[in-house]
C-alpha cells in the first residue's frame, strides 16, 4: 500500500497521523514545502520518501511536480488532514484516476456556503446564509438575514476572522477587519449551545463518533482575551437532548457525499432543543481534539484514521470511558512568561484525573490568543462522571493563571 500524504510536519499532530499510516503497512510519500533538512526528527522513521516543494499551496505546481517525482510508482491512495489541502489532494486523486472524494464532492466540505445550500437542499436546518465578495453585498445580505448575524470566510477553519455582530453600527466595524477575506459568509446568528459530532467513516457511514461540548461557544471565546476556552468530550452520547445531533450529522454526511476518513461538524442545540447545521469539514478536528477522543476511550484515532483510509477497517473500540476536558489557557500580560499561580493546588485537586499538563512555562514567549485556541497551553481532565469533569475543568479555567510581562 503506498499512500502520498500531504503536508506530513504541519500541523505537528500530522506526525501522528504519519506514524499511523506507517504502522498500518502503508509506505508513506510525504509532500510539503518544508526542507528535507528541517524535518522533525520523529517523523523520519515513517516516510519512505519525501518530495519537497516551493510552495505547498501552489496546487498546480505541486500537481506537476508530485507526477513528475512518482511517474512510474503505483499510488493506492492521496490523502490530507490538513483543512487548505483537502481540495488539492482531491485534484491529484482526479489527475491520477484514484479513488476518493472528488474535488466536487471535498468542495461541498470547504466552501461554507456551498455546504450549506446542499444541506439545506437535503431538508436539514441550516442558517440563512449569503456568499459576499464585497462590503456592498456585506450590507445586503446584513439587511436580509437581519441582526445578530456572523460574518466570516467562505474557506476558513478555527474561527478565524469570525465575527458576531449585533447592530449596523457594528458592522461597520467589522467591514474593516475582513477586507483581506476575499469571501465571506453572511449568516444567521444562532442562539443556543455549541457542539461537535465528529466521526471516523467508511464509505460515508460513521465507524466511530463522538460529541464534544463547546464551553462557551468559539465565537465568544475568540472575543474575549479573559476567557479560558473549555471543550469536554462527552461520554454518554445516548442521552436524549443530543440525538437530533446525532441524527442531524449523520444526515449531513449523506447530503454531501462523505467517503472514508475522518470529519468534524459542529452544531447548535437551541433552547427549543432543536439541532440546526453549523458547518463541517472533511478533515479531523484540531487543538488536541483528537487527543481527546483518545483519552475518551483510551484507544489510538491516529492509527484507526489510517487503518480506514487505507485498508477501510475499523479495528479500535467504541467504548466511551471518560467524559475529557481540555483547558486552553491564555495569560495576563504581553511577552514571556513570568509566573503561574494555582497549578499546583489545582494538580493535588484532579489527581490522577490529570493526564496532560503542558503549559508554558516561565521565560517562554506567550502566543497570540487571537491566531491559535491553543494560546499559552493545556491541561487535560477526564472522569467518567461528567460533572465531575466539567467541575475540574472548570476549576482549571478559573483557577489557575498565567502572567507575562
Amino acid at each position: 500500500m503506498r499512500v502520498v500524504f500531504l503536508a506530513p510536519t504541519f500541523p505537528p499532530e500530522m506526525i501522528q497521523y504519519t506514524r499511523g499510516l506507517a504502522e498500518v503497512g502503508a509506505k508513506v510519500y510525504g509532500i510539503a514545502d518544508t526542507p528535507r533538512e528541517a524535518l522533525p526528527r520523529e517523523l523520519k522513521p515513517y516516510l519512505h520518501d519525501y518530495l519537497q516543494v516551493p510552495r505547498i499551496m501552489d496546487e498546480d505546481d505541486v500537481i506537476a511536480r508530485a507526477t513528475g517525482w512518482l511517474r512510474g510508482v503505483p499510488v493506492d491512495r492521496v490523502l490530507a488532514n490538513w483543512e487548505p489541502l483537502v481540495i488539492l489532494a482531491a485534484r491529484i486523486r482526479e489527475r491520477w484516476g484514484m479513488p476518493g472524494m472528488s474535488a466536487d464532492v471535498v468542495r461541498g466540505f470547504r466552501d461554507k456556503q456551498l455546504m450549506k445550500e446542499r444541506v439545506r437542499a437535503a431538508g436539514l436546518r441550516v442558517p440563512k446564509s449569503r456568499r459576499c465578495t464585497s462590503e456592498r453585498q456585506i450590507r445586503e445580505a446584513a439587511d436580509e438575514i437581519g441582526y445578530p448575524l456572523v460574518v466570516k470566510p467562505i474557506a476558513g477553519a478555527g474561527s478565524a476572522d469570525t465575527y458576531r455582530v449585533g447592530e449596523a453600527r457594528e458592522l461597520e466595524r467589522v467591514l474593516g477587519l475582513v477586507r483581506h477575506v476575499a469571501e465571506v459568509s453572511c449568516e444567521e446568528y444562532v442562539t443556543g449551545e455549541e457542539f461537535t459530532f465528529d466521526t471516523v467513516c467508511i464509505g460515508g457511514k460513521p465507524a466511530y463518533e463522538n460529541i464534544a461540548a463547546y464551553l462557551p461557544k468559539p465565537l465568544e471565546a475568540r472575543s474575549n482575551e479573559w476567557i479560558s476556552p473549555v471543550i469536554i468530550t462527552v461520554r454518554d452520547m445516548a442521552q436524549p437532548r443530543l440525538r437530533p445531533g446525532i441524527e442531524l450529522g449523520r444526515r449531513v454526511l449523506t447530503a454531501l457525499g462523505m467517503g472514508d476518513g475522518f470529519t468534524h461538524m459542529e452544531w447548535f442545540l437551541t433552547p427549543k432543543g432543536e439541532a440546526v447545521f453549523g458547518e463541517i469539514g472533511c478533515r479531523p478536528g484540531g487543538a488536541h481534539l483528537v487527543d481527546q477522543m483518545n483519552y475518551t476511550g483510551d484507544i489510538d484515532l491516529f492509527r484507526e484514521w489510517a487503518r480506514v483510509a487505507t485498508w477501510r477497517s475499523f479495528e479500535a473500540s467504541t467504548e466511551r470511558k471518560y467524559n475529557v476536558g481540555i483547558v486552553f489557557k491564555r495569560a495576563f500580560g504581553q511577552g514571556r512568561i513570568s509566573r503561574i499561580e494555582g497549578l499546583g493546588s489545582w494538580l493535588r485537586e484532579a489527581g490522577d484525573w490529570c493526564v496532560e499538563e503542558r503549559l508554558f512555562r516561565p521565560g517562554t514567549r506567550r502566543r497570540n490568543w487571537k491566531s491559535t485556541l491553543l494560546s499559552d497551553g493545556h491541561v487535560i481532565v477526564r472522569h467518567p462522571d461528567w460533572d465531575e469533569a466539567h467541575r475540574l475543568s472548570f476549576r482549571a479555567a478559573t483557577g489557575i493563571r498565567l502572567f507575562a510581562g
